[in-house]
Formats: C-alpha cells, structure tokens, sequence
C-alpha cells in the first residue's frame, strides 16, 4: 500500500507524538508499504527508508521550539508524485488543511489521528479565550475523514462530547521492553540525576519543558518531603522560567535524554511524577512503568 503521513510535527521534536510516528514509519516499511512522509522542514530527509519532505515555515511565537508549516501548492504536487492509496493526517491543524484538500480532491481516503490537546494548552499560555476556535477548527478538519483515531478510550469520550464524527479508538502507544525494563537501572545514572547531592528519595519527570506541563506544581512536593531530589528530564521554552522557580531546592535539569540514557533514567529513579493535566495519553507515564519505577500522575 502506498501511504501518505502528513504530521504537524517530527524530528528533532522529542515528543509522544513523534515516538510512535517514528514507531510506526519502521513498521509501515518492514511491512513493504511505500510511505512519504510531510512534515515542517528542519528534520532529516529520510527516516526508516521512508522519504521525508520537509515544508517550509515560522516558529510559534509562544513556542519558538515549535515550527509550523503552512499548506502550499508543492506539498500538493509532493503528494499527487506519489499518488497514494491512503493519507494520514496525524495531529492535523494548520499543515494537516493539504491532507484535507488532497484527499477530497484525489477522492483519497482519509485517516485522522488526534495526539496533542490543543484546546487546553492554550489556557496555558493565556489564550483561553479561543479554547471555542480551537474546538471549531480541529472538529473541522476531522469532520472531513473517513476516520478519526484516538489514542485512548478518555479522548473517544471527550471528542464524541464535542461532535466530532467517526471516532475510532486505535493507534495506541506501546513501549519496547527491551529499552524501558528495571536492569536498566544504573547508578552511575543515578549518581547524575541527583546532581552531586547526597543520595535520598529521587523524583524524576521526563516530559517537554513547556507551560502546559505543570512542572512548577512539584516544587510543594519537595518542600513537603526536605529529604527528597528531583530530576527534571527534557528541555523545552519554559525552562529558564523552571529554573527560577525552582532555585534552592534540590532540583537537577538533565536536559533531553534518548536511548539507552533514558531508559536507565526511568529505571534508576524511586518514583516517577508527572503533573501535566493535558495528555491525550502520557506515554512517558507507559515507559515509566515497563522500566519498573512507581508512578505518581495527576
């Protein structure tokens, strides 16, 4: 089968977005189907043997790392070269408007994945006031596909509450075992996370260092438990704002982690917290738990 993906986002983004797309390119070739893959430039050409177009854009203003792509007519001719037998527009928003257009002009039949809850990452950076618009312009886009995936059954739910039609539930985060497992638990790892401070109960967060993410609401979590570290893995906009927040208390920025470093992460840690409220699903909170680690969620 010849599939057409167009995502809002891939590499280099470090998201639960990006690790199941790259999951699933991988499976998609060993499986002998043809893919393309379009995306917002900046990333690799190729990916998996699948060939990446990359589509010119702008950084979000209140999210530089974040670069959105706008629809033009060499996407249109990129995906009428390849001629596909299916699109897939995962997380469709702006870039996503070229699966739409294509699809219906080709009469293509049309997959939507819903991943990242735009809606409610807005009251974050305060713009509340167009959760509506946001609500009215993914209900459009996914109003025009044969179906519509969701990556869990709390999303099914909601996004049937909001009219949107079609709602299958599929597509679903899995962890390699073979990366996330308790033997990757290191102490040399460890010794990393507390950053030079003296052993205690260690705390660790992996997840994008963004406004949405609610990172600042652990910080009374340590004040409550003084013997307690914190470890905050990943990197993103609001960091410089976490680090002020979170000065004078045992609190060590790791940055991003991949691989084997991030599995021995998870593994090495006594508990892993994470208070984001906005998740369409928390694969970090899946990884976390293959890796044997007890899991503290909101």
């Amino acid at each position: 089968m010849r599939i057409a993906i167009v995502s809002e986002t891939f590499l280099p983004q470090a998201n639960g977005v990006v690790t199941r797309l790259c999951q699933a390119l991988a499976h998609l070739r060993a499986g002998g189907d043809e893919v393309l893959l379009v995306v917002p430039e900046g990333g690799p050409a190729e990916h998996a043997g699948v060939p990446v177009h990359g589509v010119a854009g702008f950084p979000l203003p209140l999210y530089p790392d974040l670069s959105v792509a706008v629809p033009r007519p060499a996407v249109l001719r990129a995906l009428d070269a390849f001629g596909p037998d299916v699109i897939h527009a995962v997380n469709p928003a702006v870039l996503g408007w070229s699966a739409v257009y294509q699809a219906r002009r080709r009469r293509t039949p049309l997959l939507c994945s819903f991943h990242t809850h735009l809606p409610r990452y807005l009251h974050h950076y305060g713009l509340g006031l167009l959760e509506h618009f946001a609500w009215d312009l993914l209900r459009a886009l996914h109003g025009q596909a044969d179906r519509n995936l969701c990556i869990s059954s709390a999303m099914v739910d909601e996004l049937r509450s909001h009219g949107f039609p079609r709602l299958e539930l599929g597509w679903q985060g899995g962890v390699d075992p073979g990366r996330f497992h308790p033997r990757r638990r290191d102490p040399n790892m460890r010794a990393r996370l507390l950053g030079g401070r003296p052993d205690g109960p260690l705390l660790v967060y992996v997840g994008r260092l963004g406004a949405e993410k609610g990172v600042e609401r652990l910080r009374p979590v340590l004040e409550r438990l003084p013997e307690a570290r914190l470890a905050l893995v990943g990197d993103g906009p609001h960091r410089a704002a976490l680090e002020a927040h979170f000065a004078g208390t045992p609190t060590t920025f790791a940055g991003r982690l991949d691989g084997a470093e991030l599995g021995a992460a998870y593994a090495s840690a006594d508990c892993f917290v994470f208070p984001s409220t906005s998740e369409t699903l928390g694969l970090v909170v899946l990884e976390a738990m293959a890796s044997g680690t007890p899991v503290v969620a909101a």
